[in-house]
């Protein structure tokens, strides 16, 4: 099972750059969506269903044009779970899962932390999601979290560790936590596979930073302890030019 992750920073601006097409050749079974920033009445869903993915699900925030994340997948799942139930994560469309026979996977949007207090804000929502996990896996040991965690987790993971020491997405409190939630069962499948620095799955639009490659990578497929053996390969599609970020793989064998 080939699974793809990808932060589109507005699914209908990815389809007008050729996201469709760059989907087809890719050939996911299924692709995590984050930040769609639409509603499934505003875009073209005959192109991604004429794509080969008949089933797609979409979770959209209260405010339009923002946040929103969607699955699309070749198979139609056993069940499709909208949300966490925890309502102020649940008003900004940041969580989205479907159940298949031997794994279930979803796309998460985890907040970015822009001004202090959505800082607070994220810091919460990483706190709950953690407990929400914890019990989650108690029922669905076989878990994929596929999404923007808005976090690099250690220095080889961002292009400038010391001058960004003090910004958030590389705070030591949100590193702390997304290193413990990785220690609480879950493995980054893109370094299980490759330890190299200059991975990156997202940079600022500024100052050329895609170009001369000064990212972070803050994007993950999480992948639950007791799906180790099925891991086959991961990797980071930095060729995708749809978003400010790129695309990122794992594939699991069964």
């Amino acid at each position: 099972m080939k699974i793809i992750s990808y932060n589109v920073n507005g699914i209908r601006a990815a389809m007008r750059k050729g996201f469709i097409e760059w989907l087809q050749t890719a050939d996911p079974d299924v692709v995590c969506i984050q930040e769609t920033k639409a509603n499934i009445d505003q875009v073209e869903v005959a192109e991604i269903e004429n794509a080969g993915y008949p089933y797609h699900y979409w979770y959209s925030a209260q405010k339009k044009g923002y946040s929103g994340v969607a699955i699309f997948s070749k198979t139609a799942p056993k069940h499709v779970e909208y949300g966490t139930g925890i309502d102020y994560m649940d008003f900004e469309g940041r969580n989205i899962r479907l159940d298949f026979e031997k794994v279930s996977i979803m796309s998460l949007y985890l907040p970015s932390g822009s001004n202090e207090a959505r800082i607070a804000n994220k810091l919460k929502y990483m706190d709950d999601f953690q407990k929400y996990i914890d019990q989650l896996k108690k029922e669905i040991p076989n878990l994929v979290i596929c999404g923007d965690y808005n976090i690099c987790h250690e220095a080889i993971d961002i292009h400038d560790p010391v001058r960004n020491k003090n910004v958030s997405g590389f705070l030591p409190v949100e590193r702390e936590w997304i290193g413990n939630f990785i220690a609480s069962g879950f493995i980054d499948s893109f370094r299980y596979f490759n330890k190299e620095p200059h991975n990156y799955t997202w940079w600022s639009y500024r100052a050329n930073s895609r170009a001369n490659n000064k990212g972070w990578r803050i994007d993950y497929n999480m992948v639950a302890q007791p799906l180790q053996e099925n891991l086959k390969r991961a990797v980071i599609l930095p060729e995708a030019y749809h978003s400010d970020h790129c695309p990122h793989l794992v594939e699991l064998k069964f």
